[in-house]
């Protein structure tokens, strides 16, 4: 308590003082303990203790203070190079927020009953703000357009931003409380439940091996004539280069610790135990020496019908069998053949009616009726409250987080018109040494795939959580990032060697956080640091790659003028290249990504990518009716796409101001139609109306006649 007084002193470095000390607390109080696993025990129990004792609202009013703070950020702007030092009263303040914030947020099996009560506190806290004060979430966000704007360009970038993904993750929910909360939803709304868990199917599936390059197939026929006569035939499969030096074939992976040395830099979260293993399925074993040919015992997914799917197809039949049809009709099948019945039952059996349908459906009755449907009731969650705080600024925070994640891109070249991300890595003095460079490089490189990481997150969360909150809160991100090129700027990041970016070793372990405060610090020689950790491959960039794919489908998904973009920036190549690296869960998104554009890439390319187009058969969600492999879609109209943004665009302000915008004169609202109350209203006049008020009366109302005839007059 008397370090919580220490706070509120005038003095500005006494503040800082009594915040490290909080920090160290929140850190674990490495300095008494002996092994990490004590270390991090009292992090935790020191983060609820400080909770309670109300010490995040007290750091609330500090960062608000910093925030503020109009000579820090002059002075930094006058600075040529901005550096560590004039960050250093932010970088502790939001350290401290990102332990509490963290520590709390896990659920472990052992808490006692006042933790829990704590953390569902502490969530409505952070979700639901009082006295009309906006989420915390939102001062995050006001943050990051603050510093893109260039306003506030000493602001430590990662830090916010991975303490804005934690936050959204703990007010929010993760992908297994989104699983449970959809599930919910449906069973409200009166939709069958859903035909399997995704989460648990991905776990269970297997990487397929890499498609071959027609450059190493020419390369590996060239071999093989030298010595054609002792080499038997082989697979197409087998001609893999990847598989003798499989880097994901070791199943005991590493743990990514994503700390520094720095004290107050123990902000940076890895995925935890849960996380990992709703991103990362198993690892697929060691290949068995002979070759068999083994069937699969069944496809992992169910298939799907769309009412609209039904609808054509019944429409195309009727014109084939009857010649006219009977628009949305899917109930009257008379005049069809019989092998059409059967077909309709079929497709009727795994239609799937998604959440989204059904708020689309509402909607237009909304706008159709609104008179006699009234008003809408609107549940208050952290997603609504959310979206609404976010609402009329929305397209700044896409534009700000693209940017930066355009600046932390390993494919970006260093431009003097793009924003400075190293505000919170770089030293005051430059390194002088090799060796310094080299652990400065290491630094800079891990600090720009943790930016990548967490904005990939919390871009993924945002959509995941907006789409089942309503459907056109998530079409209104989806298309200002469409606006913003997330798209092309999605595919520039994959256009590099991802095998060399998933298997980067760009961090220090004896410098992760806990162990270089428990353990004597070994001597760091630049042999040392060359040769990097044990760990195979980085995890915190195969959740990043993993991120941005799974975003891509999201915008992409049912929208053909997206498509194309997909196709006019040359995504294939890329995306294929992509498939080289063995995870089952990647390799999906892309196989995702390869199917809705496979119809416009033409006959040649599916004749020599027959190995990719069976992965895609084989691990794909298949939809009936759906012709993605031969290019007879008739929903493929270049001419429409134009149409197709600008109808969704309507929609989405039609949503908006009808839930959004609440005007006070609105043309429905009740009209008082008794004299007596009408006349007794008192109106506000300007002050020097009495003087020419008989003058008033006799230019308006006695010299001008009255012709009441006129009123029965029918214009």
């Amino acid at each position: 308590m008397r370090l919580l007084d220490g706070l509120e002193v005038v003095n500005r470095d006494k503040r800082l003082k009594v915040a490290r000390a909080i920090l160290y607390l929140a850190q674990g109080v490495f300095g008494e303990c002996d092994n990490e696993g004590d270390v991090l025990h009292w992090s935790r129990h020191n983060s609820f203790l400080l909770y309670r004792l109300g010490t995040f609202t007290a750091f609330l009013e500090l960062l608000n203070m910093e925030i503020d703070n109009s000579q820090a950020c002059s002075s930094a702007l006058r600075k040529p190079a901005i550096s560590l030092a004039d960050s250093t009263e932010l970088r502790v303040l939001l350290s401290v927020m990102y332990l509490m914030v963290e520590n709390i947020r896990v659920e472990q099996e052992m808490d006692p009953p006042e933790w829990k009560s704590c953390r569902e506190t502490f969530r409505m806290e952070l979700s639901f703000p009082v006295h009309t004060e906006e989420p915390f979430a939102l001062l995050l966000f006001t943050m990051v357009t603050k510093f893109c704007s260039g306003h506030a360009p000493h602001f430590p970038m990662k830090k916010v931003l991975l303490l804005l993904w934690k936050v959204l993750l703990f007010t929010l929910g993760g992908f297994e409380a989104l699983q449970a909360m959809k599930m919910r939803k449906r069973e409200e709304l009166g939709l069958p439940p859903l035909p399997e868990d995704s989460i648990q199917v991905m776990r269970s599936m297997r990487a397929a091996s890499p498609p071959t390059y027609s450059i190493e197939l020419t390369e590996q026929q060239q071999q093989k004539r030298g010595h054609r006569s002792r080499r038997p035939l082989v697979k197409q499969d087998s001609l893999d280069i990847y598989n003798e030096r499989d880097p994901f074939k070791n199943d005991e992976a590493g743990i990514d610790e994503e700390e520094n040395d720095d004290v107050d830099s123990g902000i940076e979260g890895e995925l935890d135990l849960m996380e990992r293993d709703a991103i990362i399925p198993t690892m697929p074993a060691q290949r068995p020496p002979i070759e068999r040919v083994s069937f699969p015992k069944g496809l992992p997914w169910a298939p799907k019908v769309r009412q609209k799917d039904i609808e054509h197809f019944l429409e195309a039949s009727r014109n084939k069998f009857i010649g006219f049809t009977l628009g949305q009709d899917t109930e009257t099948l008379i005049g069809l053949p019989r092998p059409i019945h059967e077909s309709v039952k079929t497709l009727k059996q795994h239609k799937y009616v998604s959440i989204s349908d059904v708020q689309i459906k509402n909607e237009e009755e909304l706008e159709k009726c609104p008179m006699s449907l009234g008003e809408e009731e609107v549940q208050e969650t952290p997603c609504e409250i959310l979206y609404r705080a976010m609402l009329y600024n929305l397209p700044q925070y896409m534009i700000a987080l693209l940017k930066i994640l355009l600046a932390a891109a390993p494919t970006s070249k260093a431009k003097t018109d793009s924003i400075n991300i190293l505000a919170d890595v770089l030293p005051e003095e430059m390194p002088i040494t090799v060796l310094q460079s080299m652990k400065l490089g290491i630094d800079v490189n891990r600090h720009k795939e943790i930016i990548v990481k967490s904005i990939s997150a919390l871009l993924l969360l945002l959509l995941k959580h907006f789409k089942l909150n309503h459907i056109y809160q998530f079409e209104y991100v989806s298309q200002h990032l469409v606006f913003a090129n997330c798209i092309p700027l999605i595919l520039k990041f994959f256009n590099q060697n991802i095998m060399s970016y998933i298997t980067a070793k760009n961090s220090i372990s004896v410098l992760d956080y806990p162990h270089c405060t428990v353990y004597d610090l070994p001597e760091l020689t630049a042999e040392s640091l060359e040769a990097g950790d044990n760990n195979q491959f980085c995890w915190r960039n195969l959740f990043s790659c993993i991120n941005l794919l799974r975003i891509l489908n999201k915008l992409t998904k049912w929208k053909h003028s997206r498509t194309m973009m997909l196709v006019v920036f040359k995504s294939a190549p890329i995306l294929k290249r992509a498939l080289k690296v063995k995870q089952a869960m990647m390799q999906l998104y892309v196989l995702k990504l390869l199917k809705i554009q496979t119809k416009y890439l033409g006959r040649q390319w599916r004749k020599s990518n027959m190995k990719t187009m069976s992965a895609i058969y084989q691990k794909v969600r298949h939809r009936m009716n759906d012709d993605w492999a031969y290019g007879n879609d008739i929903d493929a109209r270049p001419w429409d796409f134009q149409a197709e943004e600008c109808t969704l665009r309507a929609n989405i302000e039609a949503f908006n101001s009808r839930r959004y915008d609440k005007p006070q004169d609105s043309e429905f609202a009740p009209v008082d139609n008794c004299l007596q109350s009408v006349l007794g209203q008192r109106l506000e006049l300007p002050e020097d109306f009495h003087y020419s008020y008989e003058l008033w009366l006799e230019r308006e109302v006695f010299s001008q006649p009255i012709r009441w005839e006129e009123l029965l007059h029918y214009q």
